[in-house]
């Protein structure tokens, strides 16, 4: 159970690195097409689902006993506060950044990704729970 922790743990930092790169590195050399899928640009799918795992990492990389479901709710609730709080930031700090800009829909992606993972990890270990009892 440890070793799976640790494996999670480090996982997740490899996450946060990545996140930090994709959200602070200068792409201005790179060509930037506007191409949408299903009408959405492809920007705020990418910031869905460069958001959508953290509820999930965060949970299982940092618990290490089994808690009650409303436990389990309470700690994905303040994941998913912490989850904002890092979108929040990393949009704030691209505002500061000469080659970046803040981007307000880039947030709101974040956090629709972040409540996807929420609700999808969340879902997960409450029937994965439910199973284990039956």
């Amino acid at each position: 159970m440890m070793a799976r922790t640790n494996i999670l743990r480090i996982l997740t930092v490899l996450y946060l690195c990545t996140l930090a790169v994709l959200c602070f590195a200068n792409f201005n050399n790179v060509q930037q097409e506007q191409h949408t899928l299903w009408g959405i640009p492809l920007d705020k799918i990418v910031h869905f689902l460069m958001f959508m795992p953290f509820p999930a990492l965060a949970f299982w990389s940092l618990t290490m006993k089994r808690l009650s479901l409303p436990k389990t709710f309470l700690a994905f609730a303040v994941i998913f506060a912490v989850g904002c709080l890092i979108a929040w930031g990393t949009e704030y700090v691209q505002g500061l950044l000469p080659y970046r800009q803040m981007d307000t829909e880039d947030f709101r992606a974040d956090r629709i990704g972040l409540a996807c993972g929420t609700l999808i990890a969340f879902v997960v270990l409450a029937f994965s729970r439910n199973k284990a009892n039956a």
